[in-house]
């Protein structure tokens, strides 16, 4: 039996290659600014993981040969069927009730956290158990924590990112299936997920599987589209087929939930380290589009305060043909300044030459010019060269770069 859901390798590739490159425009549109907000979110990163994993030492029970070692001896035994050479810490966590189990890794130690409930209500059968411990090896084995963050920025894309997410759950339920030496016990698994600790027992198989027909509509395609996990009949309908030798296709989704998901992007990452690294990511943008959207407000003022330094220069222009010299003012040469968007904080003349200087407001470029130099062309005009020494060409207008 193939461990590896059909569709991982594939979208795994799409994933890390759209996340390649999008991690490399932003390193190279932030002139490497994007690597300083990863360092800092690393470093967040490691606080917070080192905050569950803290909690996880000095709350659950740590699993060992002389602590519960019939759990011990079954994660090891996991470890060897599944091939993970490295048995994990193992953890047993009271969590008021809940039903499920997670793998975390921090500082390159992986680790498992069975819920108590899980073990308490699958007592009278232990091979279940397997399989929530194979689940949980399944992600540490085929790297799902270790890779997390470097397909972030693809994570997010809709439809790609859930269907990532949603493919490594249904691997998982094969390395839980695999784990298990009765062929039903990943059945049982689910069932304890589904009805609970006492009324699994009394669960229909075959009739929560036939449930899995009623996920093709258009509501329920959506919402599993936008998820990270398949629903739970379709998990249930496929380990069912593998107990009984078949491989099971799931029932097919509505076309229009897949136009309306194009349009969801994914933010439902879990675990502390996607969200951080989710996290990362928005800090990373947020260092592209904010000097961005600087530089747009800068170019934007720059424009409005050329339009008024035109209106400087015609007046100087009209004062020239009526005199045929330069004024010593622009109030001498009737010009009021008129700059409701307050762009410009001063406009000048110089009576030698007739250059107008325009200085403007923004505190970025407070003191720095835009000139507008006069010369006279072989028919007598006036014609006028806008340039700036000081502020950059990036922000100013075309006709005054250079």
């Amino acid at each position: 039996m193939n461990l590896i859901y059909k569709n991982e390798k594939t979208l795994f590739g799409i994933m890390l290659a759209l996340s390649l490159l999008i991690w490399a425009a932003l390193v190279i549109g932030t002139v490497g600014m994007a690597l300083a907000y990863l360092l800092l979110f690393f470093v967040t990163y490691c606080f917070a993981q080192s905050a569950l994993v803290s909690y996880l030492k000095g709350t659950a029970v740590q699993i060992t040969p002389a602590q519960f070692p019939d759990l011990h001896q079954r994660i090891e035994a996991c470890c060897e069927r599944l091939g993970l050479a490295q048995v994990p810490e193992a953890y047993l966590l009271q969590m008021g009730g809940a039903f499920n189990a997670f793998a975390t890794r921090f500082l390159g130690n992986n680790f498992i956290v069975l819920y108590s409930d899980v073990v308490d209500a699958l007592e009278d059968r232990p091979d279940a158990i397997n399989f929530y411990i194979g689940h949980e090896i399944g992600h540490i084995k085929r790297n799902h924590l270790r890779w997390s963050a470097l397909l972030a920025p693809a994570a997010v894309l809709p439809l790609l990112g859930a269907a990532y997410a949603r493919a490594r759950e249904y691997t998982c339920d094969r390395h839980g299936f695999h784990a298990c030496d009765d062929l039903k016990s990943a059945q049982v698994g689910l069932a304890a997920l589904a009805a609970g600790g006492k009324r699994w027992r009394q669960l229909s198989v075959s009739n929560y599987t036939a449930q899995a027909q009623q996920s093709g509509g258009f509501w329920m395609s959506f919402h599993e589209l936008v998820g990270d996990y398949p629903w739970l009949v379709k998990r249930m309908a496929v380990v069912r087929g593998l107990a009984q030798g078949n491989e099971v296709a799931p029932p097919g989704r509505h076309g229009l939930a897949y136009l309306l998901a194009l349009f969801v992007p994914r933010f439902g990452v879990g675990g502390a380290g996607s969200v951080l690294a989710l996290m990362a990511l928005i800090g990373v943008l947020a260092a592209v589009a904010i000097p961005a959207y600087g530089e747009y407000t800068a170019k934007a003022r720059m424009a409005q305060a050329v339009v008024v330094g035109h209106e400087a220069t015609a007046a100087v222009e009209r004062y020239f043909y009526a005199n045929g010299r330069g004024p010593e003012t622009l109030e001498q040469a009737g010009y009021a300044m008129d700059d409701p968007g307050h762009a410009v904080q001063d406009i000048t003349v110089d009576p030698g030459n007739g250059m107008v200087r325009v200085f403007p407001s923004d505190l970025n470029y407070r003191g720095k010019a835009i000139a507008f130099t006069p010369s006279v062309d072989e028919n007598k005009r006036v014609v006028w060269r806008c340039a700036s020494e000081d502020i950059p060409a990036s922000v100013l207008p075309p006709e005054c770069r250079n």
